[in-house]
């Protein structure tokens, strides 16, 4: 490992760049463009990723919403039209029958005038289990949500969004314990929670799900509900079969495709997972492609640069210089000039994804969200382009060492 620390070797592969400035640069270029599009499209593809999940992060992504609507066709003797109500024992016996389904959460919803003090707004009220905040974490504030004593005793309690607070209490006031009226009923506030960025349900004011069908008169009626598959299950198919049995239930026909709404978030997320995967895999093609061209230049470049220096190489095998001292010069020129090319790629890339974080990854609109490249992946490709620096510089160092001396020394 001396000859790394020999200035004699360096002061070589100097004079060989320098005789070929323009060739070099070129070569360097295209080996720094490789790494750079790797670095830059992976970073990008991160960034999509990265806000592609924040938009997620607090719902259940195995999810489908199911409501019901009007039917489109007759059947057993009920006319086209028929509204569908859906009720608290569908839930058990969609519990019960379908296969795959971990958490269940009906809901029910109205709007009303909330009022405190001499401050008042209209707002959406929902009536909901404590099973809601596992299937979408409520980012609570302040508090706590709904739990299993508030639905037992029907209490009058509430978890007010952020906006609600904004318009009807004092700044930095605090909520929780104080007294607001929904529909002329007073309620105590027990927790307040960060709207959702990302999924908006119209959730301003939660109340539980027993106050809320005793206070609107809802009996066993609900407005519709959210289920979440378990891992292994297909949300898909769980939909299908949860729509087929709702529909034996309330005598609609199975192939009425009007009677019952839905939104599948488990197929929308799959769908754009997949396409994330689609994005990624492209991003390493044309980068490695890229990279492989660029280090394939550079072991061109060396071949005629070897072509240049046939007599000079002559020469030194005349007076005494082995093979392997020829080579490594070789292959070492190789390398130098890949991680050369390597680091250079990896810096720029760096500069351009802070720049697009700077302007496309701030605010709440930003297209992406932290676009970077974790190190091992940097320090992987870095070894990698060492590696296949090393492997092509075998090729222009086993054409410089099979010419003979005598055939070297007469080359003109």
């Amino acid at each position: 490992m001396k000859f790394l620390f020999d200035t004699d070797t360096w002061q070589e592969i100097y004079s060989s760049i320098r005789k070929n400035k323009m060739r070099t640069g070129i070569t360097i270029i295209g080996v720094m463009w490789g790494i750079f599009l790797l670095v830059v499209l992976l970073g990008a593809a991160r960034g999509i990723e990265n806000k592609f999940n924040s938009l997620f992060g607090d719902f259940a992504t195995n999810s489908v919403f199911i409501w019901a609507q009007q039917t489109s066709k007759p059947f057993k003797g009920f006319q086209e039209g028929k509204q569908i109500t859906l009720k608290l024992g569908d839930i058990e016996k969609i519990k019960n029958e379908i296969k795959g389904i971990d958490l269940i959460a009906p809901r029910s919803q109205s709007g009303g005038l909330v009022v405190r003090k001499f401050l008042s707004g209209n707002f959406n009220i929902s009536g909901d289990f404590p099973v809601l905040n596992k299937i979408q974490n409520k980012n609570l504030i302040y508090g706590r949500f709904i739990n299993e004593n508030d639905i037992k005793e029907k209490k009058k309690v509430c978890v007010i969004e952020e906006e609600v607070y904004k318009q009807l209490f004092e700044k930095d006031e605090f909520p929780i314990g104080e007294l607001i009226s929904i529909n002329k009923i007073n309620y105590t506030v027990v927790g307040m929670f960060k709207a959702s960025q990302t999924i908006r349900l119209g959730d301003n004011i939660h109340i539980p799900f027993t106050t809320f069908q005793q206070v609107y008169n809802r009996g066993d009626r609900i407005g519709w509900m959210i289920i979440t598959g378990n891992k292994k299950s297909d949300i898909v198919q769980i939909e299908k079969d949860v729509k087929l049995l709702l529909k034996n239930l309330h005598k609609v026909h199975p192939k009425d495709k009007r009677a019952l709404g839905g939104m599948n978030l488990g197929d929308m997320f799959k769908k754009v997972t997949e396409f994330l995967l689609g994005m990624q895999f492209l991003t390493w093609f044309v980068g490695i492609a890229t990279l492989i061209a660029g280090v394939f230049a550079i072991g061109n470049i060396l071949l005629i640069t070897v072509k240049e220096r046939t007599k000079e190489i002559g020469i030194r095998r005349a007076i005494g210089a082995k093979p392997w001292e020829i080579k490594r010069q070789i292959i070492l020129e190789s390398v130098f000039l890949t991680s050369i090319a390597g680091a250079l790629g990896i810096i720029f890339g760096g500069l351009v994804l802070m720049l697009i974080d700077a302007t496309m990854g701030q605010g709440e609109d930003a297209a992406f969200l932290n676009p970077t490249v974790d190190i091992p992946v940097i320090i992987i490709s870095a070894i990698t382009l060492v590696v296949l620096g090393t492997l092509i510089g075998l090729i222009p160092a086993h054409t410089a060492v099979s010419i003979r001396p005598i055939e070297a020394l007469r080359e003109e």
